[in-house]
């Protein structure tokens, strides 16, 4: 984020949006978090420009705001792909080859972790936990949590979300 930023430079609806949110959440006691949730929601990701002018308009250092921004790894300031990749890199998904899983990810995909394919239809990141250790090693693609992993329906469950088809793999 540029130190020496002026006014954000958003466009009336983009604005307007933002102004929306910030009116939903205006009696909340502290709706930072979820602010930034909602726009990241609308918009997906939070640009400089949002991030300035949250901070106008909540009346806080935009320092603060970009620092909550940049805290929390299911926000983020840079564009994503259509489809998230989360793999597991708990303990027991570590244990039932979740290195495999993310090798294969990397290999399928042609990028490595933080990055996005170059046609904005997947990026890769890690996550601590998804809750289904007795199926590991796991990966949940957007909101779906895939369990048993193997290479195979690693290819299988990429090559059905890149042609944006429902990716149920059993």
């Amino acid at each position: 984020m540029n130190a020496c930023s002026t006014a954000p430079t958003l466009s009336t609806e983009t604005d307007k949006q933002i102004d929306r949110v910030i009116e939903e959440y205006k009696d909340e006691p502290s709706p930072l978090l979820e602010i930034l949730n909602e726009v990241q929601h609308i918009f997906g990701y939070l640009s400089d420009d949002m991030l300035i002018a949250i901070s106008e308009k909540l009346s806080i250092p935009t320092s603060q705001v970009y620092g909550v921004a940049t805290f929390y790894s299911l926000l983020s300031t840079r564009p994503k792909g259509k489809h998230i990749i989360r793999v597991c890199e708990s303990a027991p998904c570590h244990v039932m080859g979740s290195e495999s899983v993310l090798r294969a990810v990397k290999d399928e995909l042609g990028i490595d972790l933080g990055e996005t394919t170059p046609d904005g239809l997947f990026t890769l990141e890690s996550t601590s936990c998804l809750g289904i250790c007795s199926v590991g090693p796991a990966m949940m693609v957007n909101d779906r949590v895939f369990g048993n992993l193997t290479r195979e329906k690693v290819r299988l469950i990429l090559r059905r979300y890149a042609k944006d088809k429902e990716a149920s793999v059993s």
